[in-house]
């Protein structure tokens, strides 16, 4: 799977494999190599994530990947029948590592005292108003409804709400003994009838509203002069005569237990929510969405509350700021790199367990103690492999080849001055459970890995390219191997007019880039300099002539061993730092 996939078919896959959902049984762990990852980048990372899963605990091991497969690699997972890890680009914390309050989506058509009543037993400020489909179609809050009371003298929004009558018989707990509980309250405005009936005959409208007692005469004033409702107070009984002419006249007639003062304070708060909601500009938030991308944004915004989305649209649940506190990082073990410019993004902001490598110490820091194993030997393969034995696990034969992959590779088929007898004994223990000759199996596999023909020149020099610090220096050291040296020199050709045009427009964020094209066959290499400085620092490190940007280092195959130290001391001579 490569970072041009669709999002949405990459998030499924995430889904799937638990990254980041608090509701799995076992929490997840990533399992991850380097950015740029080579073969023992990727092959490490399944083959420990395996071994994870065979020990028991509370979390469940997935390997990822922090960049895309070479084909040096995918041909080893093809060859082994194992699927590519899932690509995670960044292991911030998302939205969906924050606890995530469940709050029902209401319909629109509430009432605002039914709406006040659920906030209160739920114990929230906000509520979000959802259609059928459960897409968000607004929100309401304590804060709107408080305002439809206090602030609304209107006798006419009532009906300017358009309120069902259904709302209004269940707030004033009446019950209609003329009309349709299914129609609206949609014209006139609401009246008291305080007043004896010719003084009513002034002020009542047709459409209107009326509440009123159990006066016959103040019932049928109301019902000549067309009112569309009379709400009767007291549950005072409502004559055959008045029913009947209010039938024939279309006015609604509701019965209340309620007094005329409780329910001219009622009344409002029967309006449906949907005229008070806010359903512009909403703001919120997706599952997907990364915590330190929505901070800001909360933190400016004077909402309590911000409704949470999925991918399709569909409302989730609610969080505030709070939940930022509390957010639950993700747990992450790192295998064959420890610096921070090599790992994830936002790797600080993970939860670091475990640190498996045999690389240099780096810049990566913790805030607790982790389990960190560091050996000085060819591949990170070969410790994994030591910790199979130790615990006795039983290794399966794809894992095996797996391993003995990463050792072929890393070691330049034991070729590489990394190379210590302990990779040589793994390798070769692992090549006979996965029913490989290391020999043979390796130049299959390096024929395969440099067939670079249909590659870009970008593609090249970031298919196995680290970032270092040196002092406040930056600088970016990339890799090929081939077996092929005139492959080699055709490739060499493509990169210097790339990256003479990359440095030209500062299209590259280091100050130096070192590019090797390691032959296999020949243990030598040619490499590229970029950069100010750059040029003296080869001659500095190795005593040799850079030519039009092209310095010949035989012996040299080793980025971790020779070259990264070589250029250390060259630096610290040259008091560069």
């Amino acid at each position: 799977m490569s970072e041009m996939e669709n999002i949405s078919e990459l998030e499924d896959k995430k889904d799937e494999a638990g990254l980041g959902n608090p509701e799995t049984t076992k929490r997840t762990v990533c399992v991850v190599g380097h950015k740029n990852p080579d073969t023992d980048s990727i092959c490490s990372a399944i083959a420990y994530a395996y071994l994870k899963n065979q020990e028991k605990g509370n979390f469940r091991y997935v390997p990822v990947r922090a960049g895309q497969v070479s084909a040096e690699t995918q041909y080893v997972l093809d060859r082994f029948g194992v699927e590519a890890p899932i690509f995670l680009d960044n292991i911030g914390t998302r939205v969906k590592d924050m606890e995530i309050r469940k709050v029902e989506g209401v319909r629109s058509d509430i009432s605002l005292k039914n709406a006040w009543t659920l906030m209160t037993t739920q114990n929230v400020f906000t509520l979000p108003i959802t259609t059928q489909h459960n897409h968000l179609k607004g929100l309401i809050t304590i804060n709107d409804i408080a305002k439809s009371y206090m602030e609304e003298y209107d006798s006419a929004i009532v009906s300017v709400a358009k309120t069902p009558y259904r709302n209004i018989l269940e707030t004033l707990d009446a019950e209609m003994i003329v009309g349709d509980p299914e129609t609206y309250f949609d014209k006139g405005k609401v009246v008291i009838a305080a007043a004896n009936p010719d003084v009513m005959e002034n002020y009542i409208e047709e459409h209107d509203m009326v509440i009123l007692g159990n006066r016959y005469e103040s019932q049928l004033c109301a019902i000549e002069m067309s009112a569309g409702c009379i709400v009767v107070c007291l549950g005072a009984p409502v004559s055959r005569t008045i029913q009947r002419l209010a039938r024939e006249r279309n006015c609604t007639i509701i019965v209340t237990p309620l007094d005329t003062y409780a329910v001219a304070r009622l009344i409002n708060q029967s309006m449906p929510v949907e005229f008070f909601m806010r359903k512009d500009n909403l703001m919120t938030f997706h599952l997907s969405d990364y915590t330190d991308s929505i901070r800001d944004t909360m933190s400016k915004k004077r909402y309590r509350d911000f409704p949470i989305l999925d991918r399709h649209g569909h409302y989730i649940g609610m969080i505030s700021r709070r939940n930022l506190l509390g957010v639950r990082k993700r747990g992450l073990i790192l295998v064959d790199h420890n610096e921070v410019s090599q790992a994830v993004d936002n790797v600080m902001d993970a939860e670091i367990m475990e640190i498996i490598d045999h690389h240099r110490l780096g810049s990566l820091e913790t805030i607790a103690p982790v389990y960190f194993r560091n050996q000085p030997v060819g591949c990170t393969g070969t410790i994994i492999y030591q910790i199979y034995n130790e615990k006795n696990i039983e290794i399966p034969q794809h894992i095996a080849g797996l391993m003995c992959s990463a050792i072929l590779s890393d070691t330049l088929m034991f070729r590489s001055p990394t190379c210590t007898w302990m990779d040589i004994q793994a390798a070769k223990a692992l090549a006979e459970i996965a029913g490989i000759q290391c020999e043979v199996y390796a130049r299959e596999m390096f024929a395969a890995g440099s067939d670079l023909k249909s590659k870009t020149p970008e593609e090249i020099v970031y298919q196995d390219f680290k970032k270092f610090e040196f002092g406040d220096w930056n600088i970016g050291i990339g890799q090929i191997t081939s077996m092929s040296g005139k492959e080699l020199e055709v490739i060499r050709d493509r990169l210097i007019p790339y990256l003479d045009q990359k440095f030209r427009e500062r299209g590259i964020d280091v100050d130096m880039i070192f590019f090797m094209l390691t032959d296999i066959i020949n243990e030598s290499t040619y490499m590229l300099c970029y950069g100010k400085d750059a040029d003296a620092i080869v001659k500095e490190a190795y005593h040799t002539q850079v030519k039009d940007r092209v310095a010949y280092l035989p012996g040299v195959v080793s980025r971790k061993k020779q070259l990264v130290p070589s250029f250390m001391n060259a630096i610290n001579r040259m008091n560069l730092v």
